[in-house]
């Protein structure tokens, strides 16, 4: 392992929301802006970096993962139940028509789009009562599913704990993939042509800091992932070695995106949710200065 890095006197919060569950962050480069859900709270929320403003929008599900679509006025929202698309200046909503079957057994979870303009979505066994409060997430009742731009949805992985990362390398060659329960990230050879993903095998596993849960890959292809319950960031190379540790002020990290106007500015959210009651920054918006750039979001192709 090369010597760590500590970061933590870098990691400001810049939007002190106090997020149960503060989870899918997309930066939005024609709005110069960031936006992140609060799943437990059926909240998405939009921060101007420029004034560090926030507005925020309720939903009637839990609000768990967006991306950005190919229409620049409209995000594509996993909700716990099914996808929609919406317009933030209009607050337009209109169903996709995906939905996941089993709900609400069972749930989305996160979600990134690939090279192609494909959403891959991922769900896992519902941890989230009609009021918001947390259960326990357990089992293995995930699946991740690619949505294609006609509609077509298709199963590429079974028996999934929680599904998490949803991250493609610069190169295209990789995608990554992580279960938190498990404990484990894998990697996969991606087909570009395709969309298909093939050849398991494990990048990183047993990390003891936590559990890993989203991740951001910079354009160096070296994955941040985010560690729930072990108050860091890790990145990790190309070949699975641990190149950087980021130590965070709060316990709760779960997911981070490259943002800015150079990509230089990881936004990384975080959960109150199960965090210690001295933390009175838990559960909101943070922002570290990088020294690696990061990649614009892949936008999934529309077809309504």
């Amino acid at each position: 392992m090369n010597s760590m890095v500590s970061l933590t006197e870098q990691a400001v919060c810049v939007a002190p929301v106090g997020d149960r569950c503060g989870e899918g962050p997309v930066w939005h480069a024609g709005e110069q802006a960031l936006y992140w859900t609060d799943i437990n709270r059926f909240l998405i929320h939009r921060f101007d970096p420029r004034d560090q403003s926030v507005r925020s929008w309720f939903f009637d599900e839990p609000v768990t993962a967006m991306v950005l679509t190919d229409r620049d006025d409209t995000l594509a929202v996993a909700l716990g139940s099914r996808l929609i698309f919406w317009k933030p200046a209009s607050d337009e909503r209109r169903e996709h028509g995906f939905r996941l079957s089993g709900w609400p057994a069972v749930r989305l979870n996160d979600g990134g789009t690939d090279p192609r303009g494909s959403l891959w979505l991922g769900s896992m066994r519902n941890n989230v009562t009609r009021d918001g409060r947390s259960v326990e997430a357990a089992g293995t009742d995930g699946i991740l599913f690619r949505i294609d731009s006609d509609g077509r949805v298709s199963e590429w992985k079974r028996d999934i704990g929680i599904s998490n990362t949803l991250a493609w390398s610069p190169d295209h060659a990789r995608f990554y993939f992580a279960d938190t329960l498990a404990n484990k990230i894998w990697t996969y050879q991606y087909d570009k042509a395709t969309g298909s993903i093939d050849g398991e095998r494990i990048y990183l596993q047993g990390f003891e800091r936590g559990l890993p849960d989203g991740s951001a890959i910079d354009s160096d292809g070296y994955l941040w992932n985010c560690r729930f319950s072990g108050k860091c960031i890790v990145r990790v190379a190309p070949d699975g070695h641990i190149d950087r540790m980021i130590e965070m002020p709060v316990t709760n990290i779960t997911n981070c995106t490259f943002g800015g106007a150079d990509y230089r500015t990881l936004y990384v959210t975080t959960a109150s949710s199960g965090a210690p009651a001295e933390e009175r920054l838990s559960g909101g918006l943070f922002a570290i200065r990088t020294d690696t750039a990061g990649q614009p979001e892949n936008r999934f192709r529309t077809f309504a």
